[in-house]
């Protein structure tokens, strides 16, 4: 978006609030973003005017309030940026989960499109490399902690040699595993192959550049509605359980 037209950090919290709301009630309304925002309602007023104006949301005085396309496309955008940044923070850094909230909502208005980009690619790396994973923020952890942090390198370095070889041993005897999407389990990730035929599921992914080779985690399964949610490039998306059998997955050997 160019910058001139780019909302104030202010506006898009405003914007991210009411994308929240409308996806668990279908619409907002003033009182609701005033008290999840903890703002005067002569403040939420003046946000929905401007962002009325500038065409994010359709708004009329005492209406419920909704998304626009323009609207939930930019809203999604900044969701996605501030559900990335958390993840760096929890997942890498392995800094406390309010704080990485936190921290988020103040960094996620001034990252640019190519850091949120490589910190994405960053944290996939750490999930499927032999090297990365809960062992590896384990050991980072523990240099954060310690006084003598580089005591124990020497058996890290050899560790992660020893699990990298081992990982290619067991992918060069492997066949090529294919699944689909039900078969992984919750925190389980995969590497997308295609997705097959046609329909929504198919442009909603390519809409959101999500092509062959990102990596899919499945976060939960909602039996009682057949759907399942997954994360991807820092999307997180639910699914029908039609959809399920269209998405073609290879299995990520572990050690």
């Amino acid at each position: 978006m160019p910058k001139s037209k780019r909302l104030s950090a202010n506006m898009e919290d405003y914007l991210e609030t009411i994308y929240h709301i409308v996806s668990e009630k279908k619409a907002a309304r003033a009182k609701d973003i005033a008290v999840r925002m903890a703002v005067n309602s002569a403040s939420v007023t003046g946000a929905l005017r401007l962002l009325g104006e500038k065409g994010h949301i359709n708004y009329a005085p005492y209406d419920v309030i909704t998304l626009t396309p323009s609207g939930e496309t930019l809203a999604r955008d900044i969701v996605r940026r501030h559900e990335i940044l958390k993840d760096f923070f929890t997942k890498v850094l392995d800094v406390d989960e309010q704080e990485a909230e936190d921290t988020a909502c103040k960094m996620e208005h001034a990252v640019s499109p190519t850091i949120i980009d490589r910190l994405v690619r960053f944290v996939e790396f750490v999930q499927i490399c032999p090297r990365g994973g809960e062992e590896w923020i384990g050991g980072f952890r523990q240099f954060c902690e310690k006084d003598d942090a580089l005591s124990g390198c020497e058996n890290a370095i050899s560790k992660c040699l020893d699990d990298l070889k081992k990982r290619q041993r067991q992918f060069s005897r492997a066949k090529r595993e294919t699944i689909t999407l039900e078969s992984l389990e919750a925190g389980q990730v995969a590497r997308l192959i295609r997705v097959k035929g046609k329909g929504t599921i198919v442009k909603r992914l390519k809409e959101l550049d999500i092509t062959p080779g990102s990596i899919i985690e499945l976060e939960n399964e909602d039996a009682d509605a057949d759907r399942i949610n997954i994360k991807v490039r820092g999307y997180h998306l639910s699914l029908r359980k039609d959809d399920f059998s269209k998405i073609e997955l290879e299995v990520i050997p572990q050690t």
